[in-house]
């Protein structure tokens, strides 16, 4: 079994991961072994045969399943361990390729996929998401502008900095893009006077969205639809997406620059809130494909300025928030484990190994991985805002520094 794992560790450069028997006797090692590395135990030696068929897949499959546990330190750093193994093999060009290309055939989504996609994942109970996201049911990228913020002024922040990149005046009319339970809407619609057009795929939450909009008295400020973004009709002032483009796929991305396009006035402003990767194009893990976010994929900058660029848009800004998800998710991750004997109960012990994998994974990709947070500002007009970023910070008392963890 060593000889197999030194065969596929051949190309690891960093990180190493110790596998153990649950029954003793019997240790492995993957990778060089240097630091960040860590231990699991492994339940029986069917788990490892079957992590060793597929690693991407089965490695997140079988911890759902109790195959294997950490035995030093917490998921987190196995997690960690386990990207720095990843990130020290240098991709073929010829591997890059047939990622690509494989990547590129699961993100064809048409309408019904994509609402098919949406409804795995966003569909749930919204007992789940109201136990670990902040008040206002921000699925989002929380910012920290400062240090110390919780999780609910962190949330208000980032609406706040979006709503100034959009230069928001009364009275505009903007498209909320993948409105979610609605938080940013209300938030523009209560401190800009604007009226919003909220639209997402998913039932379940624009039916708790619009309970909350009628609960704030905000019905003749926020419509929200059930609706895809190719089928959205009118003109407006503002357009914003927010945590939405992921789900888009690459193939689609012609199509969602060109509706920004022809949805935006000719003196509008649009923001496109989304993750994105520090890296070349790369692929989406098939665990997250399979199990979280299927037809998803997280873009490079080069793959949206590509399809920027193409719809004649000018990116009049792009700013880059790095650690701010992992502060997020790591946030996220506390709330859900204070409730996880609720969601046990209700879900099975199965569920919540699952989500425990999917955010401290994600937490790890944006702490030690390639994973960032994109906002492109789009315009159609060059001269319409101002020519330096100062409009953005009139009245913010901006004393945090980078470096600060919350």
């Amino acid at each position: 079994m060593q000889a197999l794992f030194d065969f596929m560790g051949r190309r690891f450069r960093h990180g190493g991961l110790e596998v153990r028997s649950a029954r003793g006797g019997a240790v492995w090692t993957l990778g060089p072994g240097e630091e960040p590395r860590a231990v699991i135990e492994v339940r029986d030696a069917s788990v490892l045969t079957s992590i060793l068929r597929n690693p991407a897949l089965r490695f997140g499959e079988t911890f759902m399943e109790g195959g294997w546990n950490p035995v030093d330190g917490s998921l987190l750093s196995v997690l960690e361990a386990g990207l720095a193994l990843i990130n020290s093999v240098e991709l073929t060009p010829r591997e890059r390729q047939l990622m690509k290309l494989r990547g590129h055939i699961g993100e064809i989504n048409s309408p019904f996929s994509s609402r098919r996609n949406v409804a795995h994942h966003y569909d749930l109970d919204r007992e789940l998401y109201a136990a670990f996201l902040d008040a206002g049911l921000f699925y989002s990228c929380a910012y920290y502008r400062e240090p110390g913020m919780d999780l609910e002024a962190a949330q208000q922040a980032k609406c706040a900095h979006i709503a100034a990149k959009l230069d928001l005046r009364p009275g505009a009319r903007v498209l909320d893009i993948g409105c979610g339970w609605g938080g940013l809407a209300m938030y523009l619609a209560e401190h800009h006077g604007v009226h919003v057009t909220g639209i997402t795929l998913s039932k379940e939450q624009l039916a708790v969205a619009r309970q909350r909009v009628n609960e704030r008295g905000l019905d003749s400020r926020v419509e929200l639809r059930l609706e895809d973004y190719r089928l959205t009709e009118g003109r407006f002032d503002a357009v914003v997406s927010v945590g939405m483009f992921e789900h888009v796929g690459r193939p689609q991305y012609p199509k969602f620059f060109r509706r920004v396009r022809e949805l935006l006035k000719a003196d509008g402003v649009a923001l496109l809130h989304t993750i994105g990767r520090s890296t070349p194009p790369g692929f989406t893990n098939p665990w997250i494909r399979k199990h979280i976010f299927p037809g998803g994929y997280i873009p490079a900058a080069s793959e949206v300025l590509e399809a920027i660029e193409a719809e004649g848009l000018v990116v009049s800004d792009l700013e880059i928030w790095r650690l701010h998800y992992a502060w997020t998710l790591a946030e996220w991750h506390r709330r859900f484990q204070a409730e996880r004997e609720l969601f046990r109960a209700r879900f099975g012990e199965r569920f919540c190994r699952m989500w425990e994998f999917y955010l401290q994974a994600s937490e790890a990709s944006f702490r030690w991985g390639d994973l960032v947070v994109f906002h492109f500002q789009l315009l159609r007009d060059q001269t319409r805002l101002p020519y330096t970023r100062g409009y953005l910070y009139r009245g913010v008392v901006d004393g945090a520094r980078a470096s600060v963890e919350p």
